[in-house]
């Protein structure tokens, strides 16, 4: 069944050459040579294809396609997690900041620790998702 698949797929591909053939411009007995030649050649190579090789040439293909998706996937990840880390990190020393120049020490104390937070979760996620990525 699967060489009834293939051949049909060669013989749709000789008869697109033939037709190429037929309506290059040349003379008619160097159109009759050329398509027999074509033909000929089609033949022989359908007579080489093994289709188990070809589905497996294609299965490998795919996953590799798969594997580079999910690394992809991966990566994005990754980098959006430490941009979001980044922007939160920012945050939270402009939290300190703003503590140290209007507030009172305990509120500094508790931005502080607010940034130290933040830093060490933003830390641990980055090393856990790099982790992954490997």
């Amino acid at each position: 069944m699967h060489k009834r698949k293939g051949g049909k797929f060669l013989l749709g591909a000789a008869i697109g050459a033939a037709l190429g053939v037929l309506f290059a411009p040349a003379k008619g007995s160097e159109t009759r040579r050329a398509l027999k030649k074509t033909l000929d050649d089609l033949v022989s190579k359908v007579k080489d294809i093994d289709l188990e090789e070809v589905r497996a040439a294609f299965d490998e293909k795919i996953d590799a396609i798969r594997d580079e998706l999910e690394n992809l996937n991966k990566e994005k990840v990754l980098k959006m997690a430490k941009e979001k880390a980044n922007a939160i990190k920012k945050k939270a020393e402009e939290l300190f900041e703003l503590a140290k120049a209007k507030g009172t020490p305990i509120l500094e104390d508790a931005a502080k620790e607010v940034l130290e937070k933040v830093i060490e979760a933003s830390e641990e996620t980055i090393s856990r998702l790099e982790s992954k990525k490997n």
